[in-house]
């Protein structure tokens, strides 16, 4: 089985970011992993790089730490891929296939409503998954579910509460969405992460381009998702959110069910 880190921050461009992306390289390198997507927050998130400058030199600045990783990866000997993850409003999109050369040509993406982000990137032969659907923060004003705007929906991520995730699965199932997984991983080193926590996916083939990663989703091909199986469990003591679905105008709808 091959494994891949599908949701990853550096420093260098996420303001949240701990570690710049060559400190990540040796960690999952060590793990046995195969490759890794660097997802630094794009503009609309928190991202460590100035909205004051220039579109080309904002975007060169944003892709320091996918750079960064791609250098330590050439060197030993783990694939490195570039993707984003754009946040609306609470709400967060990771953005696959699309190199750095295409965001250079396309400042319109910055101010996209999820829908045309979803046309934008499917017209470039990108795909979009939802991230985290079901994260509880008290930054994020409400749980919004944009089925309609992503190609699949996150339903593991090592950041979350486990009962986020448990809902994020029963969603994923409820509307059969294609499930992936990942870390969100913004601190790389055995001293300061727990392996038992880093997350990814796992496939029978290898993710040679970021290209390849896309086929898989937009194509349902099965893959492992590198968690603890009881992940998707409910526990005793666990109560289910409270959820908006994004409608055709992208207005939030509340939805009257539990999740569990």
């Amino acid at each position: 089985m091959y494994r891949y880190e599908t949701h990853l921050h550096t420093c260098q461009s996420s303001a949240c970011g701990r570690s710049p992306g060559a400190e990540h390289v040796p960690y999952y390198k060590a793990l046995g992993y195969d490759g890794i997507f660097i997802t630094d927050h794009f503009f609309g998130g928190n991202c460590a790089v100035s909205r004051s400058l220039p579109w080309r030199e904002r975007i060169a600045r944003f892709c320091e730490g996918y750079e960064d990783a791609r250098r330590a990866g050439e060197r030993e000997g783990l694939k490195v891929f570039f993707a984003w993850e754009e946040t609306k409003d609470g709400d967060d999109y990771l953005v696959y296939g699309l190199p750095p050369e295409w965001l250079m040509e396309h400042p319109e993406i910055e101010g996209c409503t999820r829908r045309e982000q979803l046309e934008l990137v499917h017209a470039a032969g990108g795909c979009v998954v939802q991230a985290h659907p079901f994260r509880q923060r008290d930054y994020i004003r409400r749980i919004l579910l944009g089925k309609d705007y992503a190609d699949a929906a996150e339903v593991a991520n090592a950041g979350n509460r486990p009962e986020d995730d448990v809902a994020a699965y029963r969603y994923a199932q409820d509307y059969g969405l294609y499930m992936t997984c990942g870390s969100d991983n913004h601190h790389s080193g055995f001293d300061v992460r727990d392996p038992a926590v880093t997350w990814g996916i796992g496939t029978e083939t290898p993710i040679n381009e970021p290209m390849d990663y896309v086929k898989m989703i937009l194509e349902r091909r099965p893959v492992t998702l590198l968690c603890p199986p009881e992940r998707f469990e409910r526990q005793p003591g666990m109560s289910s959110p409270q959820a908006w679905m994004l409608d055709a105008r992208e207005e939030p709808v509340l939805m009257a069910r539990k999740w569990f």
